[in-house]
């Protein structure tokens, strides 16, 4: 199941000293790439590269996910708009051209393409990274299932590669305020926090996903993953 780890070299990472909740697309270019970021920023201590243990893929990994943007395929829920850069680890530097792989169950804790969901494809889909490293879904908030708290499944692929599996989180506090909405609100509370999760407890701390609401609606969730590039 889910609590199994693995061993890649690929990693989630945050930059060094800046909360991830305050990050945009242009905040993470500025930090990380202005004024010569790079090997001599990341030897400076200017950016850092904090690594995370890697995660299963779990068992509902279905390969061959469709390349899209939006992935919600009509499926009732908050909107969350994710933006995912991939950096190399060992330079902070974007990469661009990554394949970013996300999965997650629905509001009602359904994965598509298992469990008699067979031939569905909502919310899971490919993205590549533009060149500032961003990789950016349209999803929502994803719901529960027994035994493991709210989470959503990442790959990268580099080169034909799989460069890092993981898995990202949300803090309880924003999970409880998107869980009050319809139709979240209409299942029994969740009995799995991240506290209990036994992957979480694992150093997962780290690969939390900062979000924070959108003038527009819904959520924003942006974080940065390190990986190295074999």
């Amino acid at each position: 199941m889910d609590d199994s780890r693995i061993t890649r070299r690929g990693s989630l990472l945050k930059l060094g000293g800046i909360a991830a909740a305050a990050l945009g697309a242009g905040a993470w270019k500025a930090v990380a790439e202005a004024d010569g970021a790079g090997p001599a920023a990341v030897a400076s201590g200017a950016v850092s590269c904090v690594l995370a243990p890697e995660r299963t893929e779990g068992p509902y990994y279905v390969p061959s996910a469709k390349v899209r943007r939006d992935v919600t395929e009509g499926k009732p829920g908050t909107l969350l708009m994710l933006q995912l850069r991939v950096v190399d680890a060992s330079t902070c530097k974007s990469i661009k051209g990554a394949s970013v792989d996300i999965w997650h169950c629905d509001a009602n804790g359904v994965y598509s393409g298992v469990q008699g969901s067979q031939g569905t494809t909502f919310l899971r889909g490919i993205q590549k990274t533009d060149a500032n490293g961003l990789a950016t879904f349209k999803t929502i908030y994803p719901g529960y299932y027994p035994g493991r708290t709210v989470h959503v499944h990442v790959k990268v692929h580099l080169g034909g590669n799989v460069v890092h599996t993981g898995q990202l989180y949300f803090a309880d506090a924003a999970t409880d305020t998107a869980y009050k909405a319809a139709p979240y609100s209409s299942r029994p509370s969740r009995a799995m926090r991240n506290a209990g999760d036994s992957i979480y407890r694992n150093g997962d701390k780290r690969s939390q996903l900062p979000v924070r609401k959108r003038s527009a609606g819904g959520y924003l969730g942006a974080i940065a993953m390190g990986v190295h590039r074999s």
